[in-house]
């Protein structure tokens, strides 16, 4: 018997979940597609969605597990939710900027955020960020966050400058 993650997103798609879940599992190391269910005569009849058409894709995303919905138009993503990505150096917050920013909008990247090309917003951040941010001098924590409100993506080496003065 499995054993279930207590919490898990699930993220709303106009049609595109396995589109978008081939995307990311292509992006993050342990990741993978599980399942797909197909939308059923019955089940269409009540949504909407074409019989025969992708209703669900399960997939994980570094080692956790994720639910992509063919739900529709009606909802769009916003920057409200947004999936933080905690980085252990600048070439894994380079590799997953590049990665998840193609085809995304250039307007929505800001302060290590960025929206991927199918409206999910994303925060790549160094874990070297978030040890500084704790931090018990706010003077430093406040000329590193400074720094940072500048930037679109996030350079641990500039936010270690300004940090250190």
């Amino acid at each position: 018997m499995s054993t279930l993650q207590k919490i898990h997103p699930c993220l709303w798609f106009n049609g595109n979940a396995v589109e978008a879940a081939e995307f990311y599992i292509g992006i993050f190391p342990d990741s993978r597609i599980d399942r797909k269910v197909i939308t059923s005569e019955e089940v269409s009849a009540g949504s909407g969605v074409p019989a025969g058409t992708v209703l669900t894709v399960d997939f994980h995303l570094a080692g956790h597990p994720f639910l992509g919905l063919n739900g529709g138009p009606q909802f769009q993503f916003t920057e409200a939710i947004s999936l933080v990505i905690n980085c252990k150096d600048q070439q894994e917050v380079d590799h997953y900027w590049e990665k998840l920013g193609a085809g995304g909008p250039e307007a929505a990247k800001q302060c290590g955020w960025l929206r991927d090309k199918f409206g999910v917003s994303w925060q790549v951040v160094p874990e070297r960020m978030l040890e500084m941010v704790k931090d018990p001098d706010t003077t430093k924590v406040n000329r590193m966050m400074a720094a940072l409100m500048h930037m679109k993506k996030l350079d641990i080496a500039e936010l270690e400058r300004a940090f250190n003065g």
